[in-house]
């Protein structure tokens, strides 16, 4: 069994990007901008936002960071969103999620720039991700295929069971699987999959990507010997002998999948370290889209 470590891919593909952004600088240009609209004061949200503005000063990005209290209007959010669309210095616009009930999220995403939205989220980018189109892809599923390619699984005329259909992680990763050039036979299961069926797919899985939210739910009896298991699941489980008072819990049991798997993602320290950094290229892309680089 082979780890497969987020944190170093990670590390590596952001001093790329590091080397990239100095370039430009040296030869006069700005440095790319993203910015972040937060809204209210959810405590693991500051803390994505926190490490997203962290991950920009290392590469060399501009980042701001604009926060509004979660009595914030619609209206409010939707005119700090055009504001940013218009700003020919910003290449990059994120609004972190979830946002309070009283604000319809998808008209705030809707509202974004497709060339500026480099969570790749917007209708437009995921049209274009379904037809193969160039575009700036959903970070998290982006970083799937990265750790995919860069650690040589191989991905074509495999079996790959996607657990989860949100449209953040389950849904698109389903549809790039089976892109021109990744070549894989995706399947999507989740809550209302029948059980036997779910069983036959995990035993069929040549690689399993799982998006579910729900600690420990996969074990290593239902798995087939040399899966290739990537877990997105990331929950906050009471922990005492943190200082934290929590414990980062994947979706996968790792003790009893790691028997079974060729290669496995950790939780943390897999997949999460990706979606920031897959983030960060997509701004550079975005940056780059819009200078005609």
């Amino acid at each position: 069994m082979q780890l497969i470590d987020g944190n170093k891919t990670a590390q590596i593909i952001k001093d790329e990007i590091k080397a990239e952004v100095s370039a430009f600088v040296q030869e006069g240009k700005r440095a790319p901008h993203l910015v972040a609209i937060l809204v209210g004061e959810d405590g693991a949200s500051q803390t994505y936002v926190s490490h997203k503005m962290k991950a920009c000063e290392y590469v060399g990005f501009r980042s701001t960071n604009l926060t509004f209290p979660a009595s914030t209007s619609e209206e409010d959010i939707l005119v700090a969103v055009h504001n940013c669309n218009n700003d020919p210095n910003i290449d990059g616009l994120i609004v972190q999620l979830p946002l309070p009930k009283h604000v319809d999220y998808m008209k705030v995403i809707m509202s974004i720039l497709p060339e500026k939205d480099v969570d790749g989220f917007h209708p437009s980018n995921v049209g274009k991700m379904v037809m193969g189109l160039p575009t700036l892809l959903p970070a998290t599923p982006y970083g799937v295929l990265e750790l995919l390619k860069r650690y040589n699984i191989p991905t074509s005329g495999k079996t790959c069971l996607i657990l989860g259909r949100s449209l953040i992680v389950g849904t698109p990763m389903s549809i790039m699987m089976g892109r021109v050039g990744v070549d894989a036979t995706p399947i999507m299961a989740y809550r209302h999959t029948n059980q036997d069926d779910m069983k036959k797919f995990l035993a069929m899985a040549d690689i399993l990507i799982v998006a579910i939210g729900v600690p420990g739910f996969i074990k290593g009896e239902d798995l087939k010997e040399g899966v290739v298991v990537i877990d997105v699941g990331t929950t906050r489980v009471a922990d005492a002998s943190k200082k934290t008072g929590f414990s980062l819990k994947g979706d996968v049991d790792f003790d009893s999948a790691s028997q079974k798997a060729s290669f496995i993602t950790p939780v943390p320290g897999g997949v999460g370290p990706m979606t920031v950094t897959m983030l960060l290229k997509n701004t550079l892309e975005a940056y780059k889209n819009a200078n005609i680089f």
